[in-house]
């Protein structure tokens, strides 16, 4: 049965999802995954007209589903630009989690984020999250608190394997964090 449009374009994410969070983003390229997939180069530019526009089609879920929780929490904001902090982290936390070997690719390579200028969206992601957690005008100190929260929750999904259990512990870790005014 011959593939379809959708298959393929199924199949070239896939294959470079896997070279790519292997190899990296700069030492893959649109040849090796043709390649592998037995396409020609050609057929691979149909689908995607360049790798930058391929890469960004993979993150995109992660792009996606952080954008929407810190648009969903943004709407629910107090007067202050505040939200309580244990469900925003949670729904971060699971945010990434969902995608998490996405996420991995993408802060495992410092080259991609650079590639597909992601930088700013990510580090804007930090700052959304911090006045979500402690207001737009926060004292260093909790400022301070807030950036370790957040970090700390993705470098648990960067770093360890988080089951269940690693869950609950990250969330406690961060709520602890950010002081006794998040309890």
């Amino acid at each position: 049965m011959p593939r379809t449009q959708t298959d393929t374009r199924q199949e070239i994410q896939a294959v470079a999802r896997e070279l790519v969070a292997a190899q990296g983003y700069e030492k893959t390229s649109l040849r090796e995954i043709a390649e592998r997939l037995g396409i020609t180069k050609a057929a691979l530019y149909y689908h995607f007209r360049s790798k930058e526009e391929l890469v960004r089609a993979i993150v995109q879920p992660v792009l996606d589903g952080t954008e929407e929780v810190l648009a969903a929490a943004e709407a629910r904001a107090d007067e202050r630009g505040q939200v309580a902090a244990a469900p925003l982290l949670a729904e971060f936390f699971d945010a990434l989690q969902r995608h998490r070997a996405l996420f991995q690719m993408m802060f495992g390579d410092v080259s991609l984020l650079a590639r597909l200028d992601l930088l700013p969206q990510v580090l804007g992601w930090r700052q959304r999250m911090n006045t979500l957690l402690v207001g737009p005008v926060a004292a260093p100190s909790d400022l301070a608190r807030a950036t370790v929260a957040v970090g700390g929750l993705q470098d648990c999904l960067m770093l360890n394997d988080p089951p269940d259990y690693f869950r609950a512990a990250a969330l406690d870790a961060a709520i602890a964090a950010l002081g006794p005014a998040a309890r």
